[in-house]
């Protein structure tokens, strides 16, 4: 299984602009994060360095009541890992983040300047 890096998602990636959400806001990026297989609270904190850790918590929960992700506690270990539903997820979200690359001119000319929220601000 590769490592995250902490520049995988682009402070104005795509995915940033895209009109559907996976649970919330960080929900889809989260997902993306888990296609590999499972990781610790601490590896998706490398590439999500920007969500809080409160607001990270709270979408690792969501993704977990709507079944999309399974969580294991080992001992101190807690480790998140995508369901079969959630793995099902990674198709669409490809053709999602494909979809809002090929229109990101038009989703940020779209974008009003004083609605930095669109913008994951």
């Amino acid at each position: 299984m590769r490592s995250l890096q902490p520049q995988m998602f682009d402070e104005l990636c795509p995915s940033v602009l895209s009109p559907v959400r996976i649970g919330d806001k960080w929900g889809a990026l989260i997902v993306a994060c888990l296609a590999d297989g499972p990781r610790r609270y601490s590896e998706l904190r490398i590439p999500l360095a920007r969500i809080t850790p409160k607001v990270m918590t709270q979408s690792l929960r969501t993704l977990e009541r709507l079944g999309l992700v399974t969580r294991t506690v080992a001992g101190r270990q807690v480790t998140y890992e995508l369901t079969a539903l959630g793995y099902s997820m990674l198709e669409p979200l490809q053709a999602i983040c494909a979809w809002a690359a090929e229109h990101w001119d038009e989703l940020v000319d779209a974008v009003d300047p004083d609605e930095e929220s669109a913008l994951g601000a």
